[in-house]
C-alpha cells in the first residue's frame, strides 16, 4: 500500500489495480473509492492539522449563546436535555469522513434496485444484432464498474463540497447520528476574509444557521418525511453504463495521469446517472421541492431574527451567503440534484413569500404549526397560497 493513500500513481498499488479491486466488491457504491476521490479532489496530500483547541472552545461558547436564541425563536429543542448540543469542530478530512458515512443511508434502497435495472436496461439495448463487438465489450465492462464509478462520482462531489461547507447543513438533509453537529471552521474563516466580514460574526451567523436546521430535523416526523422522500429520489435513478462506455471509448489512452483522467471523466456524473429525471423522480419533485423550500426559507427567517438580536445586523452576511448559494458550482449543484434538493431562485422567492404570508396572517404561533404535527408541511399548491395552508390546518 502506498505511503500516501491518495497517491494513485505510486508503484505500491497502481490506480487501475484499485479500480479492479473495487469492481470485485459488492454494493451499489464503492465508498472506499468515494473517500479516496473526495480527498484527491481537495488536494489533501498529507494529514491535515487538527483544529486548534482554542478554536473548538470559542466556537462552543458562541454556540451556547446562539442556541439559547434559536430555541427561543423556534420553540424547538435540539437535545433531550437543557444543555446546548456539542459542536464538533473539524477539518476537511474529518468533514469528508462524516459526510460520506451520513450519505450511505440515502443509498440503502438504491442498493436493491440498481443492479437489476442496470442489467435489464443494458442487456436488451446492446445484446441484439445491431450491437458491434466494441459496444458489447464496453457495456459489460461498465456494468461491472458502475459501483466504482458511482463511488468516484459521489466522492469527487463531496470533496468539492468540503471546500465550501460551513457545517453539515449546507446540504439541508437530516443526518445520522441525530445528536452530531459538525462545523468546518476553516471554510467559515476563509469566507469571512473573502467578504471582509468579522470572523467572529461569521462564526456566530453560521452556528445560528446550523442550529436552526438541527432543531427542525430533530422533529421526528419531519426527519422521517424528508429522509424517505430523498431516498425515493435516489432510488429512482437508472444508471446508464452505455453512456459512460461511449465516453470511455473516446478518451486519450496515452494520458500519463490516469487518476486525473478518471476525475475529469467523472466531472459530469450525469453521464452515468442520466441527465433527465425519471418519471418517478418527476412525480416526486414538486413535493420534495415544497418540503425543502419551506425548511430552507423558515431557517433563513430564524437566522435573520436571531442574527439581528445577537449581531445587531446580519443582513450583510445573509446577502453574501445567499449569493454564494445562487453561485454554487456545477458540482455543488449536482450533489444537490443527486438528492433532489436543487432549488431555483424563483422557488426560494416563493418560499420566502409563503413564510412571510403565514406570519402576516397568523403570527409566529401560526408559523410554528409547520412542525406541530405530521402532515402540516405545505403542499406544492399551498406554497403559493399561505391562506390555503392556514385554512387546511384550521388556523
Amino acid at each position: 500500500m502506498p505511503e500516501n493513500p491518495n497517491d494513485f500513481s505510486s508503484s505500491g498499488m497502481p490506480f487501475f489495480d484499485q479500480i479492479a479491486k473495487a469492481m470485485s466488491a459488492s454494493g451499489p457504491v464503492q465508498w472506499d473509492l468515494a473517500r479516496q476521490f473526495a480527498m484527491m479532489s481537495t488536494n489533501i496530500s498529507s494529514p491535515e492539522a487538527n483544529v486548534e483547541p482554542t478554536t473548538r472552545i470559542s466556537l462552543n461558547q458562541l454556540a451556547q449563546v446562539a442556541d439559547l436564541h434559536v430555541r427561543d425563536v423556534t420553540g424547538l429543542s435540539t437535545t433531550t436535555s437543557t444543555q446546548s448540543p456539542n459542536i464538533e469542530v473539524v477539518n476537511r478530512s474529518t468533514w469528508i469522513h462524516h459526510t460520506l458515512e451520513a450519505f450511505k443511508f440515502y443509498f440503502s434502497d438504491f442498493s436493491v434496485g440498481a443492479p437489476a435495472s442496470i442489467g435489464d436496461e443494458t442487456g436488451s439495448d446492446l445484446a441484439g444484432d445491431d450491437a458491434d463487438g466494441m459496444d458489447a465489450m464496453m457495456t459489460n465492462l461498465t456494468k461491472l464498474m458502475t459501483p466504482a464509478m458511482l463511488g468516484m462520482s459521489v466522492g469527487s462531489m463531496v470533496g468539492q463540497l468540503s471546500l465550501r461547507a460551513f457545517g453539515q447543513y449546507d446540504l439541508p438533509l437530516p443526518r445520522l447520528p441525530k445528536t452530531q453537529l459538525i462545523f468546518l471552521a476553516r471554510n467559515c474563516e476563509e469566507f469571512a476574509n473573502d467578504w471582509s466580514i468579522k470572523v467572529e460574526d461569521m462564526q456566530m451567523w453560521s452556528l445560528i444557521q446550523e442550529l436552526a436546521f438541527h432543531r427542525v430535523f430533530q422533529v421526528e416526523h419531519v426527519r422521517e418525511l424528508i429522509t424517505e422522500s430523498v431516498k425515493q429520489h435516489v432510488s429512482g435513478f437508472k444508471p446508464n453504463p452505455n453512456a459512460f462506455g461511449q465516453r470511455l471509448s473516446n478518451i486519450d489512452v496515452a494520458d500519463t495521469n490516469p487518476a486525473e483522467m478518471m476525475q475529469r471523466l467523472l466531472g459530469d456524473p450525469t453521464i452515468l446517472l442520466g441527465a433527465e429525471r425519471t418519471a418517478q423522480q418527476k412525480s416526486l419533485a414538486p413535493v420534495l421541492d415544497a418540503l425543502i423550500c419551506t425548511i430552507v426559507c423558515y431557517v433563513d427567517r430564524v437566522v435573520d431574527v436571531v442574527a439581528g438580536r445577537i449581531l445587531g445586523n446580519g443582513a450583510q452576511i445573509s446577502e453574501a451567503v445567499r449569493r454564494r448559494r445562487v453561485e454554487a458550482s456545477a458540482q455543488d449543484q449536482y450533489v444537490e440534484e443527486l438528492f433532489g434538493i436543487h432549488l431555483t431562485d424563483a422557488q426560494l422567492a416563493g418560499g420566502d413569500r409563503f413564510i412571510k404570508g403565514v406570519v402576516e396572517r397568523a403570527g409566529e404561533q401560526g408559523l410554528a404549526q409547520l412542525w406541530s404535527k405530521k402532515g402540516n408541511l405545505p403542499t406544492p399548491n399551498e406554497i403559493s397560497a399561505p391562506g390555503l395552508w392556514l385554512e387546511r390546518i384550521s388556523l
